[in-house]
């Protein structure tokens, strides 16, 4: 760990301006970002004490081995490049309000001859009507099952409307009176429009015409003495009412906003939001991250608008009233902010009284408890997390703390389709995105030990290549500069340098040629340990990989399956942990998390293989149409159970081409 002092700007260096600042460890990683109204003020407060700093903040600073700044205009300036940096960079140490998914909303395909009901997350289509959010996903679902009793509307997709269509059968809503069943003519195109129609009226929250409606047919019902009838229609304003009572009204119809509410500790904030639309509330979500510095809460708001809204990217999901339990420092920036993302105005306040001051007291409630359950559960987990990094450290005698943990395994089949995984811990939590598949071919896939010096050297070769691509690139930016200086003094313009080339794509990499920049630079700094699923032989091939890359300060351990013990390079005796260790749970752990990614992978492999040669001999099928056909359905099983117009829906295969599929497959049996 590097010691603060031994990068702390000189006095006068750092200027008092507006601006924001980057921690910057030694591998060339961004791990802090952070804005301040005065740098100079902001930055020294790093320094002059560090032992007294958040326990956070000092993991940060001693994790870090440089700091830079840049200054801009404004505090809004700030602002907008403290968010991209944080996007860009992913700080480990930045508060990151995170979700792997968007916000699910139930949508109708107003566009489609045959509007249909589904939920949708991402981005908007024209011609779509939307509703939402909702959250968690299930509270749409079932409302859209409620809904769909009372306008059977279309909801299937547009394959099983069309196998429907040609087979003269609807598919099982169609029975059971959930769909009316546009797909063989028990509707027209124009009634069932309306029937969508007055779907979507209900949904934007005017039920009202329609509750009547279901209530005149009910008593008409009942005075022709069709009871049947009327306890259909009393059912269905049942179901009505039913939805409407999951999404209660809590303020006029014509309220629209986002209500946020934080609880916190010194170590921990638990964040809630209510979403609502048309005054109700259509969906809720909420957060628990580790604050990295004393942070108040006016900073943790400031810190979550920035991030919730500006990774929507689609204008109309910000409402037009965003209420807060405490203003941001700069709420007026943040306004502005917000403003120039919906392209409107945007309401940023604290309500103190009414209704909406008590909506935001229940969604404090929920932030409470949340972080009441959170700590409940996670506890044991910190400490035992904690724990088991600490004894790995000082059973390996290593110097510094195993931050970055990467495990490598090889799967095949008697030699066969071989392929290896590699995956992550970060302190000592799985990091998905940065795993990676290989594939092993030619002399390299003769056996294990092959393979995992294979492996192994592909990985290191492209670390040392990238950190030579990084320190490249430093050293010409530094002599263009020196250049520029110079012809500068010399009285003439500087010529304008070419674009720097792209980054080359990873061999390494699942899907190399969509890994982004970012993605593959994570390649150019070293683990604090690497474990290799086997005993002493792929421990040796593993270090001897290493060895002949130059790598020599680097520890690699084997966790062996036999009797779970730990192997380490040139020793004649492996290493047993306690049963009991944390250590060992973690290292089995990231074993059994390597070796599932490796079967997987080459599973799937194996399939695609097998699909390509049950292809090989059909007639009219080249390479490029195989592969795609082969990329769609994955394996000969799926394609087997595949119709002709499905197959007919893979790019470049027309239906006689399918027909030809079907017909060798069928053939082969």
């Amino acid at each position: 760990m590097a010691d603060p002092r031994s990068y702390r700007p000189r006095p006068g260096e750092i200027p008092s301006n507006p601006g924001v600042y980057r921690f910057i460890d030694p591998h060339g990683r961004v791990v802090y970002v952070g804005k301040a109204k005065n740098l100079r003020s902001r930055l020294n407060s790093y320094f002059a004490d560090p032992d007294g700093l958040h326990p956070k903040t000092y993991a940060m600073v001693h994790a870090a081995s440089s700091v830079e700044w840049t200054v801009v205009g404004s505090e809004l300036e700030a602002i907008q490049l403290e968010y991209t940096w944080i996007k860009q960079h992913t700080p480990r140490f930045n508060i990151m309000y995170r979700d792997d998914k968007s916000y699910p909303y139930l949508a109708v395909t107003m566009n489609e001859t045959f509007p249909r009901v589904q939920v949708m997350r991402g981005d908007r289509r024209p011609g779509v009507k939307y509703f939402g959010p909702f959250h968690p996903a299930k509270a749409i679902r079932e409302t859209v099952d409620t809904m769909l009793r009372v306008f059977p509307v279309r909801s299937c997709s547009a394959g099983v409307f069309r196998r429907a269509e040609a087979s003269g059968r609807p598919c099982l809503l169609g029975y059971i009176d959930k769909c009316s069943a546009p797909c063989v003519g028990r509707i027209s195109a124009e009634d069932h429009r309306e029937l969508a129609e007055e779907f979507c009226e209900v949904m934007a929250g005017r039920p009202g015409p329609q509750m009547r409606r279901l209530e005149a047919e009910m008593k008409e019902a009942v005075a022709d003495l069709r009871y049947e009838d009327a306890a259909r229609r009393r059912d269905d304003l049942q179901a009505l009412r039913r939805v409407f009572e999951r999404n209660a009204v809590v303020l006029s119809e014509e309220t629209e906003a986002d209500v946020f509410a934080v609880a916190e500790d010194e170590l921990e904030a638990a964040v809630q939001v209510f979403h609502i639309r048309q005054g109700r509330i259509r969906g809720q979500r909420g957060w628990v991250v580790e604050k990295v510095e004393e942070t108040d809460e006016a900073g943790l708001i400031e810190q979550l608008l920035l991030q919730v809204y500006g990774a929507i990217g689609d204008a109309e999901r910000i409402p037009r009233q965003v209420l807060v339990p405490t203003l941001p420092d700069q709420a007026e920036d943040v306004s502005a902010w917000l403003r120039t993302q919906r392209g409107a105005a945007v309401d940023l306040r604290m309500p103190r009284r009414g209704d909406k001051a008590a909506l935001l007291g229940t969604v404090r409630e929920n932030a409470e408890q949340a972080l009441s359950l959170h700590k409940a559960r996670r506890t044991s987990d910190i400490t035992t997390r904690s724990q088991a990094l600490r004894e790995l450290q000082e059973a390996l005698d290593a110097p510094e703390p195993l931050l970055r943990i990467e495990c490598f395994d090889v799967s095949h089949t008697s030699g066969t389709h071989v392929v290896a995984s590699m995956v992550v811990l970060e302190d000592g939590l799985p990091t998905r995105r940065d795993y990676r598949r290989f594939s092993i071919r030619g002399e390299a896939a003769r056996d294990d030990t092959s393979a995992m010096y294979d492996v192994i050297s592909r990985r290191f070769a492209r670390h040392l290549k990238q950190q030579a691509e990084q320190e490249s690139a430093v050293t010409e930016a530094v002599e263009g500069l020196e250049e520029s200086e110079q012809i500068g003094q010399a009285g003439q313009e500087p010529a304008e340098g070419a674009a720097e080339g792209a980054a080359e794509d990873d061999d390494a990499a699942p899907r190399a040629d969509t890994t982004t920049d970012r993605q593959a630079s994570r390649f150019a700094y070293p683990p604090s340990l690497v474990v290799v699923d086997g005993g002493q032989p792929q421990v040796a091939a593993a270090q001897q990989a290493l060895h002949d890359l130059g790598i020599t300060d680097l520890p690699v351990i084997g966790l062996a399956k036999r009797l779970e013990e730990v192997w380490l390079p040139d020793d004649e005796f492996p290493m047993v942990l306690p049963r009991g260790s944390q250590a060992l749970y973690m290292l089995q752990r990231v074993r059994d998390e390597a070796h599932r990614y490796a079967i997987a992978y080459h599973r799937s492999r194996r399939s695609q293989e097998m699909t390509r040669s049950a292809l090989d001999e059909v007639p009219g099928l080249g390479p490029a149409r195989r592969s795609a056909v082969v990329e769609h359905f994955g394996s000969v099983a799926r394609l087997k159970e595949a119709t002709v117009e499905q197959i007919a829906e893979v790019p470049g295969v027309g239906e006689a081409t399918a027909r030809r599929i079907l017909d060798h497959l069928q053939a082969d049996g």
